[in-house]
């Protein structure tokens, strides 16, 4: 966030809170307020904001989406569960919502059922970054090396300068034992800022001599 938009935010604030008085059926305005205030910080108002959006309408699926990204930050894998699983029911052919709950049953090591929410994903926006690079680590946790570095390839494809695709493509390099490659593109994460594990490093040195 530059300091210019972090100036920005109050002024923005006020105007949509005056907007959402104004009109407290606005939709548009009570989403738009939340998704502020999630880049505000303000992590409480921001629920509030988008709860109320979601009371209005109850098919807003994008609002439904926001709220869960805040939820899975807290860490409350549940509700952010819920309601992307309520998301898809509004929007069958969410790719987002799919995604997101791909990450979340990976975190709950629910793997298979990750899987499946990716590739549902997939399914309908095969352009998702954060799918293919989410999809990797998954692949290789399950040890199918081949399709994890399909997925790290695609990954990165789409997005060449995340480092945390580097970083996924480098270990699925190692597991298909391409340690050359996998050593460029485990520098190129670290070039980007990523703080690789170096106990992975170090193995990977040590296949190189």
């Amino acid at each position: 966030m530059t300091e210019q938009l972090r100036e920005d935010l109050p002024k923005v604030i006020a105007e949509l809170e005056k907007k959402c008085q104004e009109n407290p059926q606005s939709v548009s305005a009570f989403h738009h307020l939340g998704l502020v205030y999630m880049k505000a910080g303000k992590t409480e108002q921001a629920i509030k904001a988008l709860e109320k959006a979601i009371e209005i309408d109850p098919l807003n699926g994008d609002a439904m989406i926001n709220l869960g990204a805040i939820h899975f930050g807290l860490g409350d894998l549940d509700q952010a569960l819920v309601l992307n699983e309520k998301a898809i029911s509004v929007h069958p052919e969410g790719a987002q919502a799919y995604a997101n709950i791909g990450l979340i049953r990976q975190q709950r090591n629910e793997m298979d059922k990750a899987l499946e929410a990716y590739e549902k994903a997939i399914q309908y926006n095969p352009r998702l970054s954060t799918v293919w690079i989410n999809l990797t680590s998954l692949l290789t946790m399950k040890g199918e090396d081949e399709r994890a570095l399909a997925a790290a390839r695609k990954g990165l494809e789409l997005e060449p300068d995340s480092p945390l695709a580097h970083n996924n493509l480098a270990v699925a390099l190692y597991f298909s034992a391409e340690y050359a490659t996998a050593m460029k593109h485990l520098e190129k994460a670290k070039e980007l800022g990523y703080s690789v594990d170096p106990n992975f490093s170090a193995r990977l040195r040590e296949k190189l001599g």
